[in-house]
Formats: structure tokens, sequence, C-alpha cells
């Protein structure tokens, strides 16, 4: 017997219109990404920043395609598991999915603490040795845990406010250039001119860049979840997804194209707090600059949050059904979190950020970030897959159907932008192989220690991703 025979639950309350569920969107969108990482992204094309968040936004879109199709076919909050299982039906390969999508949320909310951490310096003038960022990444990613295990009342209202202050540091960006260029203070030569590493052609260039901009692009497919609490989603999800991926786009091109026309490409390649040298550059004498590094520290703190109560979260559910050791199922007695579920997330977040600062070359916020976006185009790969599949499933209510070729273009795009010869570094692969091993590890002790006997995942119990 299925789990949603055995016990009837009440349906979400709908109280998403397409206003709210627009600035969900659009706020799930921005955060760590266009903070952190416009200077790597430059690093790999030079003044042509803006090209690769362009091209992210096309597999974006064409990728939204697919997720529009799946969300209004079947409105239930799993997202990227329950399509995957109705496709395949095969219990590993859903388990897979879900533990590749809780490794994203922990290398993003890795990627953020050292984002946090830059910004923190820059914020208070103090000295960024290495030791420093890891220390105050550290006890950041131990903050997002004791607010984590303490529970955090997410609310509608709540993300509105959080959206608000995240648009607003970029849009103070983006308002602060347009007064320098007015002023003659660019130089907009630089945006049409491709710097490139001296071991990689310009097509090569663009797609490693790609791979690192795609990460300010993801959490658009987070608004699937949201299909059981907003009204009507059939009707209103298409217009109100392709709006929220639009607006972002227009902002991140806007951003980036300020950026390399006010600051030498020589300063910002590689800069850990780029958009903060951008508003310094354009206006060092202006005092609202100053509260930028601040503005940039509480968004990729709500990215960080947002991330770890996601992972946390899937732990629990995919625990509690069986998939995974019960003791990850744990929940606290009087504060009612999945502290265990949560300490384990951590655990692996801690030794990310640690391991990576002490021993890569690579800049730790750009490699954690690649990997976010090679993990998630995996699983993008894979539903793109899933709508062709599902084609063969009707159903009796109207849904969005996406036009057959942009799946298979966005399955071709996706796998390309995760395989080896799109110019990823070779850490990022090694990060998300450690994460997926212990997954498969801790999957094959339940199963061979009488997991195999327990509930399976089905379509009622596939943990959603909030």
């Amino acid at each position: 017997m299925a789990l949603a025979e055995k016990t009837e639950q009440p349906e979400l309350k709908r109280v998403l219109g397409p206003k709210l569920l627009l600035l969900f969107v659009v706020g799930d969108i921005l955060g760590t990404g266009i903070y952190a990482l416009t200077g790597q992204v430059a690093a790999e094309v030079g003044g042509a920043a803006w090209l690769p968040f362009i091209v992210a936004f096309t597999v974006a879109a064409i990728t939204a395609c697919s997720y529009l199709e799946l969300v209004t076919k079947y409105p239930q909050a799993a997202g990227a598991a329950l399509y995957v299982h109705k496709a395949f039906g095969i219990h590993f390969v859903t388990f897979l999915v879900c533990f590749t999508v809780m490794a994203s949320g922990i290398t993003s909310a890795s990627a953020a603490s050292g984002a946090f951490a830059a910004n923190f310096v820059t914020g208070f003038g103090l000295e960024g040795g290495p030791g420093t960022l890891l220390l105050i990444a550290l006890c950041f990613m131990l903050l997002v845990t004791a607010v984590n295990f303490r529970g955090v009342a997410e609310s509608v209202g709540l993300n509105v406010v959080l959206t608000m202050v995240e648009l607003s540091g970029l849009l103070l960006v983006i308002l602060i250039s347009f007064w320098a260029i007015a002023g003659g203070a660019a130089d907009f030569s630089r945006v049409v001119a491709f710097d490139t590493p001296d071991d990689k052609n310009v097509f090569l260039a663009v797609t490693t860049a790609t791979s690192l901009a795609f990460f300010a692009m993801v959490g658009f497919e987070d608004s699937v979840n949201m299909a059981e609490e907003t009204k009507d989603p059939s009707r209103i999800f298409p217009r109100i997804m392709f709006t929220g991926l639009g607006i972002t786009a227009v902002i991140y091109v806007l951003v980036s194209i300020c950026a390399v026309a006010i600051v030498p490409i020589g300063e910002l390649a590689g800069n850990a707090t780029p958009l903060v040298t951008v508003v310094q550059t354009a206006a060092p004498d202006f005092p609202i600059t100053a509260v930028l590094p601040f503005i940039s520290l509480f968004a990729v703190g709500n990215s960080a949050l947002i991330n770890m109560m996601m992972a946390s979260r899937l732990i629990y559910g995919i625990s509690k059904h069986g998939i995974l050791p019960r003791f990850l199922s744990k929940v606290h007695p009087t504060r009612r979190t999945p502290y265990a579920a949560i300490l384990f997330t951590t655990a692996i977040a801690i030794g990310l950020i640690t391991f990576l600062s002490l021993d890569s070359d690579n800049p730790v916020v750009a490699l954690l970030g690649g990997t976010t976006s090679l993990l998630l185009l995996a699983v993008f790969a894979v539903v793109n897959c899933t709508v062709l599949v599902l084609r063969k499933d009707p159903v009796e209510h109207k849904h969005f159907r996406a036009p057959t070729p942009l799946p298979v273009i966005g399955a071709v795009a996706c796998a390309y932008l995760v395989l080896p010869w799109s110019g990823r570094p070779v850490e990022q692969y090694q990060i998300a192989g450690v994460l997926l091993a212990i997954g498969v590890v801790l999957w094959a002790a339940t199963y061979f220690t009488g997991g195999r006997n327990k509930k399976k995942f089905d379509d009622a119990a596939i943990p959603g991703k909030k």
C-alpha cells in the first residue's frame, strides 16, 4: 500500500498569485553567483563577461520549458525527483537525483560562506589573509547551522523582504555605474574585448565562463516546489517563470557590462568582491557605496541558509523513508528540527570549506560555484530527457507543452557543460564525485542492512526541496 493510501494529509494552502510567485522566482535566482563570480567570469573571457551570462540564461530558459511542462502536468511539490521517478521508476536513480540536488545545496552554501568571508573583510576593513578568511567562513557556517537548528519560520512576506534587499544591491551597482558612465568614467571598448587564458580558445573560454555564470542562474527550478501552494499553477507558472528569468538576466547583463566598462579587467578578474570594487571605482566619495559590502553579506548569507535548509530537509526526507540510515531522520524533541541531518550536512560543508581553503590553488568560491552548476546541470540534462519520456503519459487537464526540439537542445547543452571538454577544472569533478560517493555508500549500507525491505520511493514519499 502506498504511503498516500495509509494517511490522508490536508492539501497545502494555495496563497501564491502571480506577483508573489514572481518575487519568489526572482529572489531564488538572485544571490551569491552575481555578487561573487563576476570577476571570475571576467578572468575567463575578459571584457565580454556579459556573454556567458546570456548563454547561461539561454540554457536556463530552455531547461525552464521542460520544468514548466512537468510542473503544469504534475503540479506537486517534489521537483526533479518526482519527474525522474515517474519516467523511469528506478529507485536508485531517483535517489541519485535527490542526493545530487542535496549536494548542490551544500556546495552552494559553502561557496556562499567564502563570499561572505570576502565581503566581511572588505566591509569591516580587516586584513584578509587565508587564515582569516577561513575562520570567518567557518564561523559563518556555524551560525547558519545554529539558525537552521533553531528553526526558521519562512513566509512569503519574509521572502519579499529578502528579495528586495538583494535586488537593491544590484540596482545600486547599476545606478552608480550609470552615474559614472554619464560622467565619462567608463571605457566601453573593454566590453567587446575578449581576453582569454593562454591555454584556451574563445569557444572553450566562453563555455568555461558559462559553467561559472550558470551558478548565478540556478534557483528557478526551486519554484516548482511551490506548485501546490500556487493558485492555478498550470496557467500562471509559464508566464511568471519566463518573466522572472528575463528580469534576472537583464540585471545580470547590465551589471556585467557596467563592471567591465568601469573597472579595468586586470583589477576585476579574479576579484573576490567584484561589485564592491565597481561601486568604489565608480563613486569613491559617495557615502552609500559603503553599504554594498553589507548588502552582499545579507544576500550571500540568505542563499547559504536557504541551501542548507534544503539540503538538511532532503537528507531528513530520504532517511525517513528508509533510503538512507534511519539515524539521519532524528528530530530534536523541543526544537522539532532535523538535527541529525543538519549536523551531517554541516560536517560536509565544513570539511569542504577547510580542505579547499588549505589545499586548492583555485579560488574556493569559483570552485564550489562551478561544482554547484556541475551537479545541477547533470540533473537538468536528466530532466530534459524526462520530458520526452513522459510524453507517453497523458493527463486530463491542460498544461504547458515545450516544443519538442527544446528538451533535446537542453539535454545536449546541459550534458556538454557537464563534460570535461567544456573546460571545467578537474577539481570540480573530484568534489562532485566524493559527495556522490558518500551518498552511494550510505545508500548501499542501508540497502544491505535491511533497507531493501523498507518503503521505497513512491509519488507521495519523494521529499520536496523546500
